[in-house]
C-alpha cells in the first residue's frame, strides 16, 4: 500500500472569496519586491494553505491576505535572490572594494617607480618622505645630511617634478596635441 501524501486544501469557498484579490494584489506589489507576481501568488495560496491547515479558515479573509502579502514583502526583503548577494553576502561597508584596491596598488608602484627615476637628491628625499617608517623631518634632515629649514622647499621642488613626470606619462593629449 502506497503511502498517501496529505496535501493542504483551501477551502473553495476562500479560493472564490481571495482569487482575484490575491492575484491583483501579488501582480501590484510584485514589481515593487522585485519578484515575479506568480511566484507571490504561489506563495500566498501555499501559506494560506498551511495557515487553514493548522487554524482553519482565517476569520476576515481580506485582513489576512494583506498581513501574509506585507510578512511574505518584508520576508522577501531579506531573503536571498539568486544572482544577487543576501545580506551575509553583501559587501561589507568598511572592507574596501578588491578592485579599488588593486587600482591604489598600481598608482602607489607608478608613484614609487617614478620616485626612483627623480633627478639628484630628489630621489632619496621623496623616498624619505614616502617611508612607512614615518619619520619626521628633524630624522630626515639627520639622515640625508641637510638642514630641517630647506627640507620644505626641496621637497616642493621635488614633488614640482614628479608631478611634472607622472603627468606627462598619464595625461591623454587633448585631439590638437595639448596636455591636459
Amino acid at each position: 500500500m502506497t503511502p498517501r501524501v496529505m496535501t493542504p486544501r483551501v477551502p473553495p469557498r476562500l479560493v472564490t472569496t481571495l482569487g482575484p484579490l490575491l492575484s491583483a494584489a501579488a501582480a501590484a506589489e510584485a514589481l515593487a519586491a522585485d519578484t515575479e507576481p506568480d511566484d507571490l501568488a504561489q506563495t500566498l495560496w501555499l501559506r494560506l494553505a498551511e495557515d487553514t491547515r493548522a487554524a482553519g479558515p482565517p476569520p476576515d479573509p481580506v485582513r489576512w491576505l494583506r498581513d501574509a502579502l506585507r510578512a511574505e514583502l518584508r520576508r522577501g526583503e531579506t531573503a536571498p535572490r539568486p544572482g544577487r548577494p543576501g545580506p551575509a553576502e553583501a559587501a561589507d561597508p568598511l572592507q574596501p572594494d578588491p578592485a579599488e584596491l588593486a587600482l591604489t596598488a598600481e598608482r602607489h608602484r607608478a608613484v614609487r617607480a617614478a620616485v626612483h627615476r627623480l633627478p639628484g637628491r630628489c630621489a632619496r628625499l621623496m623616498t624619505a618622505f614616502l617611508s612607512p617608517r614615518d619619520l619626521t623631518y628633524r630624522e630626515i634632515a639627520g639622515e640625508l645630511g641637510i638642514s630641517q629649514g630647506s627640507l620644505g622647499p626641496e621637497r616642493s621642488r621635488c614633488l614640482g617634478c614628479l608631478r611634472r613626470m607622472l603627468a606627462a606619462e598619464v595625461a591623454a593629449p587633448d585631439p590638437w596635441g595639448k596636455e591636459r
